[in-house]
């Protein structure tokens, strides 16, 4: 735990005006189910909801992949902030006036050098931009005037070059005052134990890459000449994740056109712009990702997808199809046949064309099942038997009742499949996939280590499971305490929480885990801490069973901490005998949790 920013009381006071189940339900769609609300989680790519959030706990859990906390910690992982930036964006949200924080030594240094990282990369795009405009950049500029691109355009997307010689940019940024360590941070250079530091863009034409916030986060480069790789675009970096951020959407928010148009390249995206669709948006080298879904869905419920015509193209039309699909944001498919890319055909058919294209946009499911056709010979009747069948399947994937039989009626009459036999082969495939979520919090794969490791670990997930029934079974709170102390517990964070669980109960007779998750501030305390603070177990055991089972955790933690003890005592020989009666004792603890 580190120094706070702001008060517990300000902390707070943000937390309690910002619900999470609207701020969560902001990002994804939460269903209503019994106690809490559900989703399929932003976090990682499934098809069966695992993600839950909790109105009453303020807490959200995904028993799919682990990850948790309350509203500060999904601000945190969602959108890459430190806890002092979640506490600003929440307490903006609920119109809460924040005082002057005083930010701990540790905190000082790491938004210093997210600043230092940012005020660099609009250093080196301004230079980039230079460039382009001198003798240097003479191929690159007329390069992008033979793609067709104006002087504006240059401007407004703030295209530019980086120069031949492999350490122009280092020098350049070496005589701004940036060391090479900061540099190296920001990803504008790599270091050889050999050569030394060098530029990571070298006779590019580069392509910046700008947040919604407008500020320059990262870098794409297109190699002049015939080197390779032909695109490179920036690692990850304090302030840059690829897989949460879309070129050209600094852009692209600000249209006035319905909807957002997802593109394959920079280019297609630059061109698009350029003619009038400045709603178009592009992935950064990469397959659309679950957190570029999420990020889409802040500014649009409507999603046109222009990839390329090739086949490449078309299976990265699919891959995002599917994930738009589990997130429930319909897409639509534009055709660009006989063209490649959206570029070409604007180029040779004009911008009235690619309305009409637009316009005659056909749904994912149906794109999918025109694919799927196109694999079987129908005038085979087990082939067409097959395609049937994938076809089923595919529209069992339409949660939706209504919109499942109106996509069986236009499938039924475009593809000559009887109805009722179609309907039927849909609902045979969407009951024989419904399963039960394996929702084992503590099932884990780990690395087996020495046998004192491997003890050590039974301790921790000893003390984990304790509190993770403490904290849903308040009424154990009284029962365990009479046993075990916060210093009882082996782990400091652990050991921390039980002390305001504790706390929390004597104030207030019961406890709120997302005020105890106010109390971490970096991402790795939220995760830890979250884990513990599952909504349940998963599984369902009787009195008896629970009673058996806390009294065993007490009984273990307990014995381990007076083990420790005893290994500390040294030559106090009242003290080793208070500790041996202790240990006696441990035997005779029961827990009844009835």
């Amino acid at each position: 735990m580190i120094g706070l920013y702001y008060s517990d009381e300000v902390v707070e006071e943000v937390r309690a005006r910002n619900d999470i189940v609207d701020v969560i339900g902001s990002y994804v769609n939460l269903k209503h189910k019994g106690n809490s609300y559900t989703a399929c989680c932003p976090f990682h790519h499934e098809k069966t909801p695992s993600f839950h959030v909790s109105r009453e706990r303020q807490m959200y859990h995904c028993f799919g992949c682990g990850v948790g906390g309350n509203v500060y910690t999904f601000l945190m992982e969602h959108e890459n902030m430190s806890f002092p930036e979640a506490v600003e964006s929440l307490a903006e949200r609920a119109g809460v006036s924040l005082p002057e924080r005083a930010m701990s030594k540790d905190e000082r240094k790491k938004e210093d050098e997210r600043s230092r990282i940012k005020e660099m990369n609009k250093i080196a795009a301004g230079y980039f931009h230079y460039l382009l405009k001198t003798e240097h950049g003479k191929n690159a500029l007329e390069y992008l005037t033979k793609r067709g691109l104006t002087e504006e355009t240059i401007t407004k997307f703030g295209l530019g070059y980086s120069d031949k010689y492999s350490d122009d940019l280092y020098k350049y940024l070496k005589s701004k005052g940036y060391n090479d360590e900061e540099m190296l941070k920001a990803g504008l250079i790599k270091v050889d134990e050999k050569y030394g530091a060098s530029d990571r863009f070298w006779n590019r034409v580069m392509y910046p890459i700008i947040d919604p916030n407008n500020r320059v986060i990262g870098f794409g480069g297109r190699v002049m000449g015939d080197g390779t790789p032909k695109y490179i675009n920036s690692q990850d970096t304090p302030v840059f994740d690829k897989s949460r951020n879309l070129y050209g959407l600094n852009l692209a928010k600000k249209s006035k056109r319905k909807g957002i148009i997802f593109c394959e390249g920079y280019m297609d995206v630059i061109s698009m712009h350029q003619a009038g669709f400045d709603n178009a948006v592009a992935s950064l080298g990469t397959a659309l990702t679950v957190g570029q879904v999420n990020l889409i869905k802040r500014y649009t419920d409507r999603v046109y997808l222009a990839y390329d015509s090739d086949d490449a193209g078309t299976k990265a039309a699919l891959r995002a199809l599917s994930i738009m699909r589990e997130f429930e944001l319909p897409a639509r498919v534009i055709s660009l046949k006989p063209y490649k890319d959206p570029d070409e055909l604007i180029q040779t058919e004009g911008t009235q064309e690619f309305e009409k294209r637009i316009e005659e946009a056909i749904s994912g499911i149906m794109f999918e099942i025109g694919k799927l056709e196109e694999g079987f010979d129908q005038n085979d009747p087990q082939e067409r038997t097959e395609f049937q069948k994938e076809a089923a399947k595919c529209l069992s994937k339409i949660m939706d009742p209504l919109e499942r039989n109106n996509y069986i009626d236009s499938v039924s009459e475009k593809y000559g499949i009887d109805k009722a036999s179609l309907k039927e082969a849909v609902t045979a495939f969407g009951v024989s996939k419904a399963g039960i979520i394996d929702n084992s919090v503590f099932k884990q794969q780990e690395r087996r280590g020495s046998p004192q490791e491997e003890k050590e670990k039974q301790n921790l997930k000893s003390e984990r499971v304790l509190i993770t029934w403490l904290i849903n079974d308040e009424s154990l709170i009284p029962k365990v305490c009479l046993y075990l102390q916060p210093e009882d517990f082996f782990d400091e964070v652990y050991r921390d929480v039980v002390k305001m669980i504790y706390e929390q109960y004597n104030t207030n007779s019961k406890v709120e885990p997302a005020v105890i998750m106010n109390h971490y501030h970096s991402m790795e305390e939220h995760e830890k801490v979250a884990s513990i603070m599952q909504q349940d177990f998963g599984v369902e055991i009787d009195e008896v069973e629970r009673s058996q089972a806390v009294t065993d955790l007490v009984k273990r933690i307990k014995r381990k901490s007076i083990q420790k003890q005893l290994e500390g005592a040294g030559t106090d020989l009242m003290l080793i005998k208070r500790l041996m009666d202790e240990k006696k004792a441990i035997e005779k603890i029961i827990i009844n949790v009835s």
